[in-house]
């Protein structure tokens, strides 16, 4: 388990999914998947490309509606047409490949609409929350900037802060890193890392290896809609089971040199 965290097993459980089905026409994507995921925990859910895991993840917040199976937030059923959905959404973070910034908007504009608009909190008090978490994400110096005027890195950056001022239960991770050159992607990392050692929950989909060891609670392996196997970095990393993920993690080491 990641160092200084405390036990996750004893913290109540903040998402539940349970035999999830997914399918585009003839392709069966998810095809039951299931976990629990407690206050403070941090999954890492690795595969190969097409295997569900981006589906997974949009399936959780109702970005893409599964066929069937169930999805809780704490009590409340996410899958249930009775629910909410834009206010599940906004105790669920997410941070997608591509940003999604407003390019009209600086960044301080971008990581206070949500409290503003979506939470009804005042502009003065939204602006302070604002630059509370550029500053945690290191971007202080940048809230007046566009995303024009700033790097992959910092724009991603800005997309983790714009998800830690609505107050997420939780957030999600898709492949945070995966469109940044390869000189931006520690300044993103760093930050994921000291969210999940203040005790974020998150679930976080990433081919890096040397991220998934550093805090994950658990890593999950998926491939063809399956979670073929699960556990903690070291059973993972040291001692898989399945010979499909010793050489999925074979060749993951060798391509990134981990």
């Amino acid at each position: 388990m990641a160092a200084d965290k405390a036990n996750p097993g004893s913290d109540p459980v903040v998402l539940r999914v349970k035999d999830l089905h997914k399918s585009y026409g003839d392709n069966h994507v998810l095809r039951g998947v299931s976990m629990d995921l407690r206050r403070g925990e941090t999954k890492v859910v690795i595969g190969p490309s097409g295997t569900g895991k981006s589906t997974l993840l949009r399936c959780i917040n109702q970005l893409s509606i599964p066929d069937s199976g169930h999805v809780w937030l704490g009590d409340l059923e996410v899958t249930s047409r009775q629910t909410n959905i834009n206010k599940i959404r906004a105790q669920i973070g997410f941070v997608f490949q591509s940003f999604n910034l407003f390019t009209h908007l600086t960044a301080l504009h971008n990581v206070r609409i949500g409290p503003m608009k979506v939470g009804g909190m005042k502009k003065g008090e939204a602006t302070r929350l604002a630059m509370e978490e550029l500053e945690r994400v290191g971007l202080a110096d940048k809230v007046d900037a566009y995303p024009s005027e700033l790097s992959g890195g910092q724009q991603q950056r800005v997309s983790i802060a714009r998800a830690l001022a609505m107050f997420p239960q939780l957030i999600l991770f898709d492949e945070p890193t995966s469109a940044l050159d390869p000189e931006l992607i520690g300044e993103v990392l760093e930050v994921m890392i000291s969210l999940a050692k203040d005790g974020m929950t998150m679930i976080v989909v990433s081919h890096e290896m040397g991220f998934a060891r550093a805090v994950a609670d658990e890593i999950i392996f998926m491939e063809s809609g399956v979670v073929l196997e699960q556990g903690s970095p070291d059973e993972l990393f040291v001692r898989p089971k399945e010979q499909r993920t010793q050489e999925f993690l074979r060749k993951i080491c060798e391509l990134y040199g981990e």
